[in-house]
């Protein structure tokens, strides 16, 4: 299996924490909680379960900044400690973790990137209210468009995304294309 390492941040996550990291155990990778400096102990937490579980390290940031840019911040983290492949996923569950086999999978099989969605057949948004929605259809609806890929397969969706590493990929934020929900790190020769 190649070096992978999801990236996983934190804001108030504390009841998810544990549950998310034991699912993602027997997965083979690393990852990384990007903690914003969480109210309600979430970054103690994570020290204390990468201190008993070596495939979790923590990035702790003084504030909240957002989504956007904790996912910058791990991408760039685990791009520096050589992972070949990175991996977003959110830590309540809406990424179903027994999905990132199948998008490292794809990657393996020659895709310079693999994305998951909610918004092809068989996906969803259980539970979710309708401004959290219309963000992420925006988000996905941008995204989409700002980033030429190819549809293949079928099957569950989800919306991690991943990217093989480039000997040459930039980490400067600039080449990013980052939405409200999701950043996708585009890497062009």
């Amino acid at each position: 299996m190649p070096n992978a390492t999801v990236c996983l941040p934190t804001y108030n996550e504390r009841g998810n924490l544990e549950p998310m990291l034991r699912a993602l155990a027997p997965l083979g990778v690393r990852v990384l909680v990007i903690d914003d400096n969480s109210p309600d102990g979430t970054g103690e937490l994570a020290d204390r379960l990468a201190e008993e579980l070596d495939f979790v390290s923590v990035l702790h940031r003084a504030q909240k900044e957002g989504l956007g840019p904790a996912y910058l911040a791990g991408f760039r983290r685990a791009l520096a400690d050589g992972a070949d492949y990175v991996l977003e996923v959110d830590c309540d569950f809406s990424h179903d973790p027994a999905d990132i086999p199948r998008l490292i999978a794809a990657c393996d099989d020659g895709a310079d990137l693999a994305l998951g969605s909610r918004y092809v057949p068989g996906g969803g948004t259980e539970n979710w209210g309708i401004a959290r929605r219309i963000v992420s259809w925006g988000g996905s609806t941008t995204s989409t468009s700002c980033t030429a890929r190819r549809r293949t397969g079928s099957g569950p969706p989800t919306s991690p995304a991943s990217s093989r590493r480039s000997p040459t990929a930039p980490t400067s934020s600039s080449r990013w294309t980052a939405t409200s929900r999701t950043i996708r790190p585009t890497f062009r020769d």
